[in-house]
């Protein structure tokens, strides 16, 4: 049997702590204020998480500390809380993940806070969209690549870019798990992984309004930008293929 796939009964507990996660961003959104650091938005988190009956699944990672990680604007994933201050009009994307009863869930959004203005407004609406679409493509007996189609397209179409090294990826016992999900599809669609049931699939959009070109932060060896210092977003849930398609497992 593929090790990766879940059983029925860790799927429900997938489903029970997607929900517990969900309500936990949803919350820490509300909680999110022009001032704020990030440090401080991270500590909301670990007690909403610890509150849920879960742990901070980021914790979980080899030389991570934090529970969330924070991006504004131009800083693209893995953002490192600290003493940055949110500012009137930052773009901030939100990732946050839970471990529950023994398996994790994974969960990102970006918003604007207070001043928006339209070309934001659209170049969010544009990941919404790519997910959306991405996660109706989901039943057994299609591929990965099925998946990876509708986020470059629709990322593409509104003049955007997936960051082709930044994917999507299997989870459950571990916050990283196998299939990768590539946010570009690069091999025919029929030679990517084969959808089953009882995959569980952290499926999620990474793009960016100018070039993919990125750059690791050399102080805290953990964010990653925009080379060029264009905007960025991301926009992730957690899914199962189950035997009529797909279980939304972060609503």
């Amino acid at each position: 049997m593929n090790p990766h796939l879940k059983t029925p009964e860790q799927i429900k507990k997938m489903q029970t702590g997607g929900k517990k996660l969900s309500s936990v961003l949803n919350q820490l959104i509300q909680h999110v204020s022009i001032g704020m650091q990030t440090i401080e938005i991270d500590t909301i988190a670990e007690k909403l998480l610890l509150r849920s009956g879960g742990q901070p699944s980021f914790k979980t990672v080899p030389g991570y500390h934090w529970s969330t990680c924070i991006n504004i604007n131009d800083s693209l994933v893995h953002g490192v809380p600290n003493k940055t201050k949110v500012q009137d009009g930052d773009i901030i994307t939100i990732d946050i993940g839970l471990l529950y009863q023994g398996l994790h869930t994974d969960l990102s959004t970006t918003f604007q806070i207070g001043k928006t203005d339209t070309n934001t407004t659209i170049f969010l609406q544009a990941g919404k969209t790519a997910l959306k679409q991405a996660i109706t493509q989901v039943k057994p007996g299609r591929h990965i690549g099925h998946i990876s189609k509708p986020l470059q397209t629709v990322i593409e179409r509104s003049g955007y870019h997936c960051v082709p090294e930044l994917i999507g990826h299997g989870i459950g016992e571990n916050l990283h798990e196998y299939p990768p999900i590539p946010g570009v599809l690069s091999t025919p669609i029929k030679q990517t992984p084969i959808l089953s049931p009882g995959m569980t699939l952290a499926i999620e959009v990474i793009y960016v309004a100018g070039s993919t070109n990125t750059i690791t932060d050399k102080q805290d060896r953990w964010t990653i930008r925009t080379q060029d210092g264009k905007i960025s977003a991301v926009f992730e849930k957690t899914i199962a293929v189950v035997s009529d398609g797909c279980l939304l497992l972060t609503p």
